[in-house]
């Protein structure tokens, strides 16, 4: 139930306060009465939420069994977020009208915000058997269903609702988010082309962008996004724009939205994140260990955002101290985290090896050690720890760490030439052939390295927008 409606009703429920309270005084002490629950309900409108509380608590023993008392103040507390009072109160009131529809609705409502599902769903399945053409009723169970992930079970119900009040913005933008996450995305387009005659918004048009998108129809889902972000330039709608274009490689536009991103939100670590991205695919990669390390800054413990900022330091080491401070601060947050011990141990040997100042093996060892101890299944922590090996010529030590890493992932054409240059070093011609061989193979199909890291982009672009669009 919207607040609207909530209010509509509380002026409704001042019109019955002569049947709730004509037994509990003489002439005076009603009118008095009555002053006061009108001054309740205007407190209540003004958002004076613990001022209404107060009286109606005043008024109560008064009319210990006025469902109109009951039902305001449990909407009251609801307000305030106090919910056990709030459902206590909203429970009398359907004690005392159990054929209400409303009384349910509002007690659904509640205990729906304390977490308490199933319940709620007692309430607003009774509420729609007692009224089964109202909109209100089919609206509210198809919320519930939506907010409960239920989306296949929501959708007749906001079906019906829509047939009740095809003008209803709130119902339309939930039938169409259902329709859509059920697949029947030429009906959600419908419903949105309806709907944004009665109101044109931002969340609309992102809506209709996520349709296009899925639909594969890209130039359609970029103009859609941008509608949204102008519309409604919140982070949630730049940001998708922003990716839109990133996903789609048109990368100098997404370092143009992503930058206004920044700037309108300097806290969102995704945006920056995303500038990142732009910016490194885009071959900018100074620029990208900035914007990367900005979002590490904000939100230090994302495993993201250094997944970016590796890829992007392995092509820029210009700021290897500012990137190793990050990475070994991941490190300590994040002890038991085989890929945080990973990434200090190469941004330290690749930075200090850049400055051309004395390298401390021995903690890059260990920290590579650790990182395969931790998980033994991380390919490129076996294949740093072979460098490491053969940069020393500890051959014996390289070759099974190259042999432990192809076994994990055959397609690592790095791995397959260093081992094969080991194994000349130790007189394995025959082997070494076979291995540069691979690896001559692979570099010819280096388009797979260029999917993985659009793999990775995706997933990250993904991840943020949630497994399924939400409503912001």
């Amino acid at each position: 139930m919207s607040k609207g409606q909530a209010l509509f009703r509380l002026a409704l429920l001042a019109l019955f306060l002569a049947c709730g309270l004509p037994a509990i005084a003489e002439d005076a002490q009603k009118e008095k009465l009555d002053r006061q629950y009108q001054s309740a309900v205007a407190d209540f409108q003004a958002g004076r939420y613990a001022q209404a509380a107060d009286q109606l608590e005043k008024l109560l023993p008064y009319a210990p069994q006025s469902y109109e008392i009951h039902e305001l103040l449990g909407i009251v507390y609801a307000a305030l977020s106090q919910d056990a009072k709030a459902i206590d109160h909203l429970k009398i009131a359907v004690q005392i009208k159990p054929e209400s529809a409303e009384a349910r609705t509002n007690l659904g409502a509640s205990l729906v915000h304390a977490g308490k599902a199933d319940l709620a769903g007692e309430q607003f399945r009774k509420a729609l058997s007692l009224e089964p053409r109202s909109y209100d009723a089919n609206h509210n169970l198809g919320e519930f269903y939506i907010q409960t992930g239920k989306v296949a079970e929501a959708q007749p119900f906001l079906e019906q609702a829509e047939q009740a009040n095809p003008g209803s913005y709130d119902n339309g933008y939930d039938l169409a988010m259902a329709d859509f996450l059920l697949g029947r995305r030429d009906t959600a387009r419908q419903v949105i082309a309806d709907l944004i005659k009665v109101k044109d918004t931002g969340e609309l048009h992102n809506l209709l962008g996520q349709i296009d998108e899925k639909d594969g129809k890209y130039v359609e889902a970029a103009n859609d996004f941008e509608a949204a972000a102008h519309l409604d330039p919140s982070e949630d709608n730049i940001f998708d724009w922003g990716s839109e274009m990133l996903l789609h490689r048109t990368y100098e536009p997404a370092i143009a939205i992503f930058q206004q991103g920044a700037q309108r939100f300097p806290k969102s670590p995704r945006i920056f994140i995303g500038l990142g991205l732009a910016y490194y695919s885009r071959g900018k990669y100074d620029d990208a260990i900035k914007a990367l390390i900005t979002a590490a800054d904000l939100n230090p413990s994302d495993p993201r955002c250094y997944v970016f900022l590796s890829k992007a330091y392995n092509s820029s080491p210009l700021q290897a101290e500012e990137v190793i401070e990050r990475f070994r601060r991941y490190a300590e947050l994040q002890p038991g985290n085989a890929l945080a011990q990973y990434y200090y141990a190469i941004s330290l040997w690749k930075g200090k090896r850049v400055e051309d100042s004395r390298i401390d093996l021995t903690t890059v060892e260990s920290l590579l050690q650790k990182s395969i101890a931790l998980d033994d299944s991380l390919a490129e922590a076996h294949v740093q720890l072979g460098n490491l090996y053969a940069d020393q010529h500890q051959y014996e030590k390289s070759i099974p760490q190259y042999e432990r890493a192809l076994a994990l992932d055959p397609n690592l054409s790095d791995a397959h030439y260093r081992l094969g240059t080991d194994y000349v070093h130790v007189g394995n011609k025959e082997s070494a052939q076979k291995e540069f061989a691979v690896y001559q193979k692979l570099r010819a199909e280096h388009l797979a390295e260029v999917e993985k890291e659009r793999a990775e982009v995706q997933q990250f672009v993904y991840s943020e927008k949630g497994s399924a669009p939400s409503k912001p």
